[in-house]
């Protein structure tokens, strides 16, 4: 809700504008990128974002008809919220693939762009669960504008339920995984590994990677699926998604050295606990089915779906609001990934380390802001445009959607629920101004002309705007 503010609102917030250099994300600079929202695409589930080296972004999903396979492509990864959808094909009017298409995947294999999909025939019953992996291929260089044709089934060892492929190259050999039902084992699928021969062949007898055990795993079905991989700091981590489509749904991790056998079971060590889960906090349920790709700036970037409520009416397979939705990935010390927890609706959220103390960042402990390292949900804040024009901005806590950080007027910084008030109003608003050429960061308040955001013994106060604790790094 828009407030009047005050005369000395505004003179504040000349006094700080008079002082910028530069605002971050002002038009005149094009180089940076527009900051993406979530959900970034509605109704499309099993999201796989992928990065070519033609410079654009492709997007692709399974729609909640399950009935086509559709493509978009941005040169920003904000822009596939908007860009245009193609149908590249359609589900065939009898036969194995004429009911449901799910969970396909858009690849460049050998010059070539082939999407892998599930599909299974129609007619209804348990038949349409028939389920078994095939591929369509392009016949041109752009896979917008090309004509695109059914290349066949993929060949697995065993006539089965099978879905949720991918494709990744490692130390010059193309591999393939994907998940599926194996004669003798009772449960819905398990996560396998071999290297390719053809698109739609293996040049190796498979190797069962994981069978879902653990409890949260097993959880209304016995699953892991989804398989997506990531090589960074001397190993591959491919996650998968686990148990059934509801709130249940969360994505587990198997760890392998970068130059171990990657056909031998022994080599991935499958992580004990969910490595990312619903979070009530930021509103995200079911978080799964996820892809990597990095962004602009070429950091790592987690795609994934999810739905902003709990409650669902029927199968979950049926509901439409599984959302593709993208945030940072982010990782520890020792290099392993930090998936944090779903961020929620909106712009990404960023986090700021201190110029003056680089241990520590911007960080909240419940209602109380520190100056710390606590665990990556804690150090995320989303900015929002302010209520003193365009200049201004408001921070918020992920895990406090509705609170803002707010300057007090004796120099404190505290985290408040919004008062819907003139007076928070005011003291909400910051102007964010950016040193290009350090990069560095400044929250100058509008409430308090010359003070900024600063550290101090530990806590987040209001110092002197041009104070080296001032200075903030965004990440």
């Amino acid at each position: 809700m828009p407030f009047a503010l005050s005369r000395r609102s505004f003179i504040g917030s000349a006094a700080a504008l008079s002082a910028a250099p530069t605002i971050a994300g002002a038009a005149s600079d094009a180089m940076v990128a527009p900051v993406p929202a979530n959900p970034l695409v509605r109704q499309r589930a099993d999201a796989q974002v992928f990065r070519h080296d033609d410079g654009f972004y492709y997007l692709t999903g399974s729609v909640p008809e399950y009935d086509r396979l559709v493509l978009r492509r941005s040169k920003t990864i904000a822009g596939l919220a908007t860009a245009e959808e193609t149908v590249l094909w359609r589900h065939e009017k009898t036969g194995p693939r004429s009911g449901f298409i799910w969970a396909p995947e858009l690849h460049w294999i050998d010059g070539r762009w082939i999407m892998y999909f599930a599909a299974g025939p129609s007619g209804g019953g348990d038949d349409v669960f028939r389920i078994r992996t095939y591929a369509v291929v392009c016949d041109g260089a752009d896979p917008m504008a090309g004509k695109w044709s059914l290349l066949g089934e993929f060949q697995t060892p065993w006539d089965s339920f099978n879905l949720d492929s991918t494709s990744f190259v490692h130390k010059g050999v193309r591999y393939f995984a994907w998940a599926q039902r194996e004669p003798g084992i009772e449960t819905n699928s398990n996560l396998y590994i071999a290297p390719l021969k053809t698109p739609l062949t293996l040049a190796a007898r498979p190797t069962r990677l994981t069978i879902p055990t653990l409890d949260w795993e097993v959880r209304g079905y016995k699953v892991n699926e989804a398989p997506a991989v990531l090589h960074r700091n001397g190993r591959l981590f491919m996650t998968y998604s686990a148990s059934a489509t509801d709130a249940r749904y969360c994505l587990g991790l198997l760890t392998a050295d970068e130059n171990a056998d990657l056909m031998d079971a022994r080599s991935w060590t499958k992580s004990p606990q969910p490595v990312f889960v619903t979070n009530t906090q930021t509103s995200v349920y079911g978080p799964g089915h996820n892809s990597f790709t990095v962004d602009e700036q070429g950091r790592d970037i987690l795609v994934y779906h999810g739905r902003d409520y709990e409650a669902i009416q029927g199968d979950p397979l049926f509901n439409p609001d599984r959302h593709t939705r993208v945030q940072r990935l982010y990782y520890t010390a020792d290099g392993t990934p930090d998936f944090g927890v779903p961020v929620g609706n909106g712009p990404l959220p960023e986090r700021f380390i201190s110029a003056a103390s680089p241990q520590a960042l911007l960080a909240h402990d419940a209602m109380r802001l520190i100056g710390g390292n606590p665990s990556l949900a804690q150090t995320q804040f989303r900015q929002t445009p302010g209520r003193a024009g365009k200049a201004s901005v408001m921070l918020s806590p992920i895990l406090l959607p509705g609170h803002y950080l707010v300057a007090g007027k004796d120099g404190s910084v505290t985290v408040q629920k919004d008062q819907n008030s003139a007076d928070f109003a005011l003291r909400s608003q910051f102007v964010r101004l950016e040193d290009k050429a350090s990069g560095l960061l400044r929250f100058a308040a509008i409430s308090a002309p010359g003070k900024a955001l600063g550290l101090a013994d530990g806590e987040i106060r209001l110092v002197r705007s041009r104070d080296a604790t001032a200075y903030w790094r965004a990440d």
